[in-house]
């Protein structure tokens, strides 16, 4: 066997410090190392923070039933900080937060929050309405995969599911099972004749930031069976932008982290206790919780409650209404 030359030998050293200084770099302290693709899916999971120009763009595509037609796209937009909240190595929770001038006055409205699971045993799943099922995950789907789990603006699940992150054509791409979700607000205030979601995500990162991607098979009930009423591409752009009041979103997630850290252990601590969750759908905010929650929020960055007082009221509230809306059975 030829041998290697000094410079050779010089180079491949190099080249295996810099891999070694890249992954030391990718995973917080004290945790031990992983596969090689696990740092590259941590590297575009964290990519995608920043601050943000959006446009949400959903379409409707091909009705599959005679009497549905398809709806005109709904285009909107707006301003959006996504910053990392907890990274653990194989956890990574990502919050966002709008910023919405309005009359010249800047308001930030936190928005949805997505935590990301490495290699998950269980994953928090939509299953039919009102209700959210801690799933099992088989070893074999779970190997090298990353569960996505989603919540709503008051951190009451939305969504989960598990997928894998692909590299093989140029491009960072994770890609979910098929998953049951929710109506979003834009389809609940209609009072539609579906009722969910059926859909596969694909996030990725662009050179300009990221896009959400979503098939979407809108499914109802008819005859006691459930039917496909239509299709819908639904395509959410995240382009880096700054000049916007980026300081307003920071400012409030400083003063209410506390709090929302709070409300995410109440939510945790229901889940753990069902096995899941169930908790009554709205069609304005998602859940019934919402307007309490996010309203104490406001109150503790306008300086009228403070952080320890709004907790209380925060817990008794998730734990009134997922108590409440237990199953008969339980």
């Amino acid at each position: 066997m030829q041998s290697l030359s000094p410079m050779m030998t010089r180079r491949g050293a190099v080249a295996a410090g810099l891999i070694a200084a890249a992954l030391a770099i990718a995973l917080p302290a004290g945790v031990a190392a992983q596969p090689s693709s696990y740092a590259q899916d941590r590297q575009s999971i964290l990519a995608m923070a920043g601050d943000y120009k959006v446009r949400f763009d959903f379409r409707e595509t091909t009705a599959f039933r005679a009497d549905y037609t398809p709806l005109e796209p709904k285009l909107s937009g707006g301003h959006e900080v996504v910053r990392v909240i907890a990274d653990t190595g194989r956890f990574i929770s990502l919050q966002h937060l709008l910023v919405v001038t309005h009359e010249g006055k800047t308001h930030v409205i936190k928005h949805w929050r997505q935590d990301w699971t490495y290699e998950p045993t269980q994953v928090l799943t939509y299953t039919s309405r009102n209700r959210w099922t801690l799933t099992p995950v088989s070893r074999g789907e779970r190997q090298g995969a990353w569960a996505q789990t989603v919540w709503q603006t008051e951190d009451s699940p939305r969504y989960g599911g598990v997928g894998r992150w692909s590299y093989d054509t140029g491009a960072a791409v994770w890609t979910s099972e098929v998953t049951m979700r929710p109506l979003a607000r834009r389809d609940a205030i209609r009072n539609p004749a579906y009722d969910r979601y059926s859909a596969i995500n694909r996030q990725a990162i662009t050179p300009a930031g990221w896009v959400h991607e979503q098939d979407n098979a809108k499914l109802g009930l008819v005859n006691g069976a459930i039917s496909t009423f239509v299709h819908e591409d639904g395509v959410n752009t995240y382009t880096k932008y700054d000049a916007y009041d980026v300081a307003a979103a920071d400012s409030y997630w400083s003063k209410t982290k506390d709090y929302w850290a709070a409300v995410r252990g109440a939510w945790d601590a229901a889940i753990a206790r069902g096995r899941g969750v169930t908790i009554e759908e709205e069609a304005q905010n998602g859940a019934v919780t919402g307007p309490v929650l996010m309203g104490l929020a406001d109150r503790i960055n306008s300086g009228e409650i403070t952080t320890e007082a709004a907790i209380v009221e925060a817990r008794a509230k998730i734990d009134a209404e997922t108590r409440r809306a237990l199953p008969p059975s339980r």
